[in-house]
């Protein structure tokens, strides 16, 4: 099991961004706490899974109505189906088989992405729980600031500001569908979400109860289970606490010292309650925080970063984030997210 402290990152706690940053060095991920702090409700969170599981158990006719990368939805807005996503081309395309789950990017960009079946009355809901995922991220984004001391402090802010510019910031409703007898399931190819670092700046993800199956690619060069509650004692009318991840373009910035770590989403394997897993439908949503669309991937302004990201495994992480764009020489936020999409769309997505 994965070991991934668990921060507070309300004003109480002074060892806050020394936490956070910590933890971001080290495997990439944190669980942040819920309380006043994220800003964000256990209700909030909890109509939102409510809407996303309405939307999936939709006809799929109805969610064919905005189907991702179509011309009404846009280029990384939308449904889209089973095998349709490969997070992992290089293994994945070899067996021809995409991720077994279906999902639904939502983002607030003009014009507005048509929304079907039960999404359509719930846009102004879906924008302010997104708005909150991006007030936090913020929050977190200036934590960081604050521990890397960047000249100013609210660096890496100013670069997600909304108020600045577009984003292409997605909120992503996820549904891994249980497997039935009927299903063509293939156990030594199929995976539910192939092993990939996330694209953009940092992850928000929201679990459930009971619906484990999200492993990371640990330093020490294996896969390590993560929990869906890290504390086992989470009250059941609490949210579980948010599971929080380093992207790619973070860990650009900091020429390597925040680690975007690989990981991926598995049916559960080995004993009777793996195989009770693999029956169950897993669901999660997931706010992906993109920087401005113009943003540069430059060295951030941080001499503790120049002094810590020396070591050897900076660089190779360093290296490992230049190689996913492709040609190596990522220009801004948007090349490089456009880079990565074609990849995983398999298409050549042009501005």
């Amino acid at each position: 099991m994965a070991n991934i402290p668990i921060i507070d990152i309300s004003a109480a706690n002074k060892d806050a961004a020394r936490q956070l940053l910590d933890a971001a060095t080290d495997n990439g991920f944190v669980f942040v706490k819920p309380n006043h702090a994220t800003g964000i409700s256990t209700s909030e969170i909890e109509e939102m899974f409510d809407l996303s599981k309405a939307f999936f158990a939709s006809p799929k006719e109805v969610k064919a109505q905005c189907t991702i990368n179509s011309a009404e939805s846009g280029k990384n807005r939308g449904w889209l189906g089973l095998h349709t996503e490969t997070l992992d081309p290089a293994k994945q395309k070899v067996h021809q088989r995409g991720d077994f789950k279906e999902a639904f990017n939502f983002n607030p960009l003009e014009p507005a992405q048509p929304l079907s079946g039960p999404l359509a009355p719930a846009r102004p809901r879906m924008l302010s729980f997104l708005e909150q995922c991006h007030a936090l991220c913020l929050r977190i984004l200036q934590l960081f600031g604050e521990a890397l001391e960047t000249d100013p402090p609210s660096w890496f802010v100013e670069r997600h500001d909304t108020a600045s510019g577009d984003t292409d910031s997605v909120l992503r409703f996820l549904y891994y569908p249980g497997l039935t007898i009927n299903d063509d399931y293939k156990d030594d190819v199929d995976v539910r979400a192939g092993a990939h670092s996330d694209y953009g700046s940092i992850t928000l993800l929201f679990q459930q109860r009971g619906q484990p199956g999200l492993e990371i690619w640990s330093k020490n060069g294996q896969w390590e289970s993560v929990p869906v509650d890290p504390s086992d004692d989470t009250p059941a009318d609490e949210a579980l606490p948010l599971l929080v991840n380093i992207g790619d373009v973070l860990s650009y910035w900091t020429n390597g010292l925040l680690k975007s770590t690989v990981h991926r989403v598995i049916f559960p394997k080995g004993d009777a309650a793996a195989s009770e897993f693999k029956q169950k439908d897993r669901y999660s949503m997931a706010y992906f925080c993109h920087a401005l669309v113009n943003a540069e991937l430059v060295p951030v302004p941080s001499q503790l970063v120049e002094r810590m990201s020396g070591t050897s495994e900076a660089k190779r992480e360093m290296e490992k984030v230049k190689s996913l764009s492709g040609s190596g020489k990522v220009v801004t936020a948007s090349d490089h997210l456009k880079a990565r999409l074609a990849a995983t769309y398999d298409l050549a997505i042009k501005a």
